[in-house]
């Protein structure tokens, strides 16, 4: 079955430094790292110390809750540091590739005829832990059924990479993917793609067929236009690259932790993509890609709009799809401030001539303008095609009202469901920041 989602509200960001589609590039890593705060949900046990040899698929961590729920290595080679913070918090595990980088644990996936079998295989890979669940956008629990599945075959963020070069002739891994998971629900598995995408030839799943501008495939959007969350229900949610990487375990008995990423942003001399492993170090990744210009930048991993600042000592977060450089804008001066009316300015607003046009625009990484209180000015609307109310629900959250919360929708919401709304808000909230705080209280009081 097949339905047809056209979405109106919501904004395409025109920002210039898209990836050419053309042969990924090779990218050796000098270190790769996992960082727990990567994976929502997992208070981390570690299971290595620094010295240890590891391959593809060794367990660093596990859950301290959910002892089965495990993170791996994604690459063979040797633990050369534990990184703690305050409170001996764990920041992350580095780990050195060896000769033979790619060398795997050998899963066994004959005989995975039910969902006790099937759990083992996704637990003792650590690809549980790629996968999402709605409520509380965290890992999902071991113990409960989800009503549904939900997998976005795109990304409509900006400059975001195109999946259909990653996941065109794939469709035998997919579908084994797809039966794997089946023995999860007994639900629909559903997936979110455009029109004409190489994935409406995967078998077992309903195709739900996306049409509008960005959040269009956020899962989070696709989940509330389909059949949306309500309290005591339960849904897994991942992206069509797990969905993949699953698929190849399924079908091989190994995992594969290599990953291609887009490298974009104004601030790329080429943007391009590349071939690299899971959690690689920004130095390897951008090593002469970065244009030399004398002014501060802004490494992003991930989009401008959910991605995090790591800086060039950082390292290739989850999802692992995305690098972004911009200007960082702290550095410059600009007459009149953000009140220039430069075409060249980027704005949702239409007192600067740049709303009216229609080129791709530079941006740098300033705000713009200080915080202020919150206005109710109904901008939130105009960008969110969720049926719920942002503005009452984030006044809900910044209260701890519970009972408010739930009534306005947020067992349906991620943070990455409100960061355009936190693009055009006047005032300048960190909503993104604000949904996560109130999403880990609900968890915390509810538990």
């Amino acid at each position: 079955m097949t339905k047809i989602v056209n979405i109106k509200k919501g904004l395409d960001i025109s920002i210039r430094g898209n990836a050419v589609e053309s042969a990924p590039i090779d990218v050796t890593p000098a270190t790769c790292a996992i960082i727990p705060d990567d994976f929502p949900g997992i208070t981390p046990k570690v299971d290595v110390k620094e010295g240890d040899e590891v391959v593809v698929g060794s367990t660093l961590f596990h859950d301290k809750a959910y002892p089965d729920v495990k993170v791996t290595s994604p690459v063979a080679g040797k633990v050369t540091a534990i990184v703690r913070g305050e409170r001996r918090k764990l920041e992350r595990i580095v780990i050195t590739p060896g000769t033979s980088p790619s060398t795997s644990l050998d899963f066994e996936v004959n005989n995975i005829d039910d969902r006790t079998r099937a759990s083992r295989l996704l637990l003792d890979s650590g690809l549980w832990a790629w996968m999402r669940q709605r409520p509380y956008d965290i890992v999902p629990n071991p113990g409960v059924t989800p009503r549904d599945i939900f997998i976005t075959g795109f990304d409509s963020a900006p400059l975001a990479p195109d999946f259909e070069m990653m996941l065109d002739g794939k469709q035998k891994e997919l579908s084994a993917a797809v039966a794997l998971l089946k023995k999860f629900t007994d639900g629909d598995i559903y997936i979110g793609i455009h029109e004409g995408s190489c994935l409406e030839a995967i078998d077992g799943v309903e195709t739900i067929i996306m049409n509008g501008p960005h959040p269009a495939g956020n899962v989070g959007v696709q989940i509330c236009n389909v059949k949306p969350v309500n309290k005591g229900e339960t849904v897994w949610t991942m992206d069509a690259l797990t969905l993949l990487r699953i698929g190849k375990l399924a079908t091989s008995g190994s995992l594969d932790m290599t990953v291609t990423a887009a490298l974009t942003g104004c601030e790329v001399t080429e943007p391009h993509y590349i071939n690299t492993i899971a959690g690689a170090d920004m130095k390897s990744v951008l090593k002469g890609a970065v244009n030399n210009d004398d002014i501060h930048h802004r490494v992003i991993s991930g989009n401008v709009l959910t991605g995090i600042p790591v800086g060039e000592e950082g390292y290739l977060r989850f999802p692992y799809r995305q690098v972004t450089v911009i200007a960082e804008g702290d550095d410059f001066a600009e007459f009149m401030g953000w009140a220039s009316l430069s075409p060249q300015k980027m704005s949702v607003n239409r007192s600067f001539p740049g709303h009216f046009f229609r080129h791709k625009f530079c941006p740098d990484a300033r705000i713009l303008g200080g915080r202020r209180a919150m206005i109710m000015s109904g901008v939130y609307e105009k960008v969110m095609p969720m049926d719920i109310l942002p503005e009452y629900l984030i006044k809900a959250i910044i209260a701890r009202d519970i009972d408010r919360m739930e009534q306005l929708g947020i067992y349906e919401v991620a943070p990455e469901d409100f960061a355009l709304c936190e693009y055009v808000d006047p005032s300048k909230l960190e909503l993104q920041k604000i949904v996560q705080e109130g999403l880990d209280y609900l968890r915390k009081e509810l538990s």
